[in-house]
């Protein structure tokens, strides 16, 4: 039974490497020109490791192995209860893994006459797995209880700590009970020991309950100092030599005395074979789910750490870029950091959109690489988190894993904001990094086109909307659940002077800025007066608005230019509803 388990598990497990390890170079994410096959991003990467081998790079691999792989030294730089917690985990799997689960590859063929009950493997073996048990807890209790500011919880980071939480305790269970079984006992006593002698058995078991934890349905303690000094001497001549203090085992002592006063019950119900059940089902599925869980990033995280180590940005080739998108994506341990650090945190806090934050962002570009059917609300929400993000570069800086965030977030916003329905923000000058590469990446034509569909989609064409019945006049009483805007009634002040069109840098930017911009600022406020709010807001002036307040400060009417055009996008948006529309050609 046990064999088949592990070769059951072990075969999930490898085809969920060999599917995972294929999708670095099967998927995609983000525009990366041309089409580029399977074929030539394995040869491309099969050359990179080829150079990276024969090169001068591999003190550069060496340093990185050890300081942020084995060390994890950037964890540290972040968060001492996080870095705490991953190496509690790491170190304590480590133990576990050499003097437990693979105790016949690697204990018993390195040490002579090797028992898993001897010290210091005895001692050892407990000491990881409570090791484990501490990391976890530190993990949880950062996720759970304190709470960092941003760190958002989904059910990848549950499954997690949730495995690893049953494997660990029901270990530690399945050891507490086989120290009080006395099932267990006489199976020991027939397999090592061969004593025919009814006082001895009797001394020893009396040693057993007294120093050991046993708990026996025939005797009960106190002992008489005869009794156990025989006992003693028994143990000492036919158990001592393969079985050190069951006190050492310290965990599962601790579990052992814990459940003494149920421990007859459990060993005649057969608790022990049900938690062995337990504990090898959890290890086993934690094992196959492994490819296809976060604890992927173990394997993912190191390749990203080495990648960006030894590769420049924007030095490498297409194909391989492409993969290594794709492999940053698994390496995400979804911490938080980037989130942490995010300058566009306050947009989050206004908006309450978590894919406006780096480590959402990423979760749901997972799901898009993978060809996961979005609804629209979630595929408005990460294009908005997207195009949001001010690519200041920090979430790439304080990433422990190494993944170059900024230029994820820069190969997936043109692609995203082409697809799907018009997305609102982007008729603001939110997002000035796009503004600076329309040039020298994407062309006028290509810049222009999502903020076309986004305006159609908005406003309309504003010749249509002159229809004074379909006006909502901005001097009209406030609705009750919406408090009173800012320069709600001052339009009525304006008498057209104009210095507000005169000092407009927008209006200055064009030789034709009304043909442009549909109607100047002053126009507005006209259009304002006259209870034409549909037709102000199909005007192109109110999208394009710096927001730099000149018009403002030079009115001498004080009229709240600059307010009042905020706020009609914000009413053009409130009325028109965003729908799915096919992008123009």
């Amino acid at each position: 039974m046990f064999d088949l388990l592990f070769f059951t598990s072990l075969t999930i497990f490898l085809l969920g490497l060999a599917y995972r390890f294929s999708t670095w170079f099967t998927r995609k994410i983000g525009l990366s020109g041309p089409p580029i096959r399977t074929r030539q991003r394995v040869r491309a990467a099969f050359s990179g490791v080829v150079r990276l081998v024969w090169g001068r790079q591999l003190l550069t691999v060496l340093k990185t192995l050890l300081g942020d792989i084995l060390l994890q030294q950037r964890v540290l730089k972040e968060d001492f209860k996080r870095w705490l917690a991953h190496m509690l985990i790491f170190c304590g799997f480590v133990l576990l893994l050499l003097m437990h689960a693979l105790e016949p590859v690697v204990s018993e063929r390195l040490f002579r006459d090797y028992y898993s009950t001897l010290n210091p493997f005895f001692f050892l073996r407990d000491f990881g797995g409570a090791m484990v048990l501490a990391g976890v807890a530190l993990a949880a209790l950062r996720r759970y209880i304190l709470k960092p500011p941003r760190l958002q919880t989904n059910r990848r980071d549950h499954y997690a700590i949730a495995l690893l939480a049953v494997i660990m305790l029901s270990g530690f269970a399945l050891e507490g009970l086989k120290i009080t079984s006395y099932s267990e006992f006489q199976r020991m006593l027939e397999d090592y020991a061969g004593l025919d002698d009814e006082d001895e058995i009797q001394a020893l078991e009396s040693v057993w309950i007294n120093d050991y934890g046993l708990v026996s349905p025939n005797l009960k303690g106190p002992f008489d100092e005869d009794l156990l000094t025989e006992g003693r001497e028994v143990h000492f001549l036919n158990c001592a030599d393969c079985h050190s203090s069951n006190r050492w085992a310290f965990t599962g002592f601790a579990v052992a005395k814990i459940m003494q006063p149920v421990a007859i019950a459990l060993d005649r119900a057969g608790g022990l074979t049900l938690l062995w059940y337990i504990h090898i089902l959890a290890c086993f599925a934690g094992l196959a789910y492994l490819p296809f869980s976060k604890m992927f990033h173990i394997l993912a995280t190191p390749v990203s750490l080495i990648t960006n180590q030894v590769t420049a940005p924007g030095r490498s080739s297409p194909a391989n870029s492409l993969t290594r998108r794709i492999m940053e994506l698994d390496a995400c341990t979804h911490c938080g950091s980037c989130s942490l650090h995010c300058s566009a945190g306050m947009i989050f806090t206004a908006r309450g959109n978590d894919y406006i934050l780096p480590s959402e962002k990423i979760t749901m570009l997972h799901k898009l690489a993978a060809g996961k059917k979005l609804d629209d609300r979630q595929l408005q929400a990460v294009r908005e988190g997207v195009y949001l993000c001010t690519n200041c570069d920090r979430c790439t800086v304080r990433c422990p894993s190494g993944i170059r965030l900024k230029e994820l977030w820069y190969s997936v916003r043109e692609e995203l904001l082409r697809s799907g329905p018009p997305l609102a923000p982007i008729l603001t000058p939110y997002s000035f990094v796009r503004g600076l590469v329309m040039q020298d990446s994407l062309g006028a034509d290509e810049y222009a086109r999502p903020i076309a569909q986004a305006r159609q989609a908005v406003a309309g064409q504003f010749t249509i909307l002159m229809n004074p019945d379909r006006a909502l006049p901005l001097n009209a009483p406030p609705a009750a659940d919406r408090p009173p805007s800012a320069g709600e009634q001052t339009f009525a002040r304006c008498f057209s002077c104009q210095s507000c069109t005169a000092v407009c840098p927008v209006v200055g930017n064009y030789e034709n800025p009304e043909q442009v911009l549909g109607l100047l600022p002053h126009q507005i406020m006209c259009c304002l007066g006259l209870g034409l709010v549909a037709m102000a807001s199909g005007a192109r002036m109110i999208w394009d608005c710096l927001t730099c307040y000149k018009c403002q400060e030079d009115c001498p009417q004080q009229v709240e230019v600059c307010d009042l055009l905020f706020r009609l996008k914000n009413e053009a948006v409130a009325r028109k509803a965003l729908t799915r529309t096919t992008p123009p050609r």
